[in-house]
């Protein structure tokens, strides 16, 4: 019988990977924290929340009750990354040790300034971890569109475990042992997705978005690198793939909170209209904290925290950083 996969988190995302995982051929217990999202997956095969025109395969059942993940060979925890902590730890009592779980949040906590990897530790520390990250839009996912992403886990048997229970011909999960790595290129490049938004809201121009993906890809790359991840990791899919997706479509909530900022809507206004969690506002400030931890230059995403807590306009920022003194482009 083929092991049963469970998801924690039913937003659009954990929903498209519920779906490629029925794909691959894999049943799916899929928890929601709305019981009216619980009663309309299963009863109309569609999300009507967040993923809205996807009709869900007939192997997907969600839940609202944390215990029914208990008999899952493996979990898949797709909840905001400032509520990761909470979320895990109500689902401790329910882990069996070994299992692995993959973390599919793209975020740094604010406070701590943990990875999601160290908050898992912490919380489920029986638990096997893996990162999930890539070029990745949950629209095509859900709709079996050709994406490839990075699936980082230090234990080789349990990455390939995951690998079979979501991979298919148009999921394709490349196996990483740098979690740290994974995690740097997914959390970062929601910060500078901001700020290729603001670039292009201000009509900047497309030799300036050029320019901002480089110049970020560098800032991303120093600090994963400080942080012990292998450089070769931030080149792939978990770290340039993903930042060259984010930066260039709309499509990204990341970047189009950005192009709204750019275009002169209060960040406010702008989040109080989505149902959905933008999570490089969250993640900015803790970035921008972690990079001065570690004593790494990162300017843009500096810019961007400075933006997204007031302490700075939009056209300050952008000032500062093209007044920045010339170096070399290895700095």
């Amino acid at each position: 019988m083929t092991a049963k996969l469970g998801i924690i988190g039913a937003g659009a995302w954990g929903t498209a990977l519920a779906q490629a995982a029925a794909r691959a051929g894999t049943p799916v217990t899929l928890w929601a924290f709305e019981p009216e999202l619980v009663d309309a997956i299963n009863q109309t095969r569609e999300n009507p929340l967040y993923l809205k025109g996807v009709t869900l395969d007939a192997k997907i059942r969600a839940t609202g009750e944390a215990a029914d993940l208990a008999d899952a060979g493996a979990w898949l925890v797709v909840t905001p990354a400032q509520h990761m902590r909470s979320s895990l730890a109500g689902f401790a009592a329910h882990l069996r040790p070994g299992t692995p779980v993959a973390l599919c949040s793209k975020g740094i906590e604010r406070g701590s300034l943990k990875l999601m990897s160290e908050v898992l530790a912490e919380t489920l520390p029986a638990a096997i971890p893996a990162v999930l990250s890539g070029p990745s839009f949950a629209a095509d996912v859900a709709r079996g569109l050709p994406t490839a992403v990075t699936l980082a886990c230090s234990d080789r048997m349990a990455g390939e475990k995951l690998i079979s229970m979501i991979g298919s011909a148009s999921f394709r999960p490349y196996l990483a042992d740098d979690l740290v790595g994974a995690e740097i290129g997914g959390s970062v490049k929601n910060v500078l997705a901001i700020a290729a938004g603001i670039v292009e809201g201000r009509a900047l121009g497309r030799s300036a978005h050029a320019a901002l993906i480089a110049r970020g890809f560098a800032e991303m790359t120093r600090l994963a690198v400080a942080m012990g991840a292998q450089r070769e990791t931030l080149a792939g899919l978990c770290g340039l793939g993903d930042l060259v997706l984010t930066c260039s479509s709309p499509q990204s909530r990341n970047m189009s909170c950005g192009l709204a900022l750019g275009r002169g809507e209060a960040l406010a206004d702008i989040l109080a209209a989505r149902n959905s969690v933008t999570e490089g506002v969250a993640s900015a400030p803790a970035v921008f904290e972690l990079a001065a931890r570690h004593g790494v230059d990162m300017p843009i995403c500096e810019a961007v925290a400075a933006i997204i807590s007031g302490a700075s306009s939009v056209d300050t920022a952008i000032s500062g950083l093209l007044a920045r003194p010339f170096t070399s482009e290895s700095d």
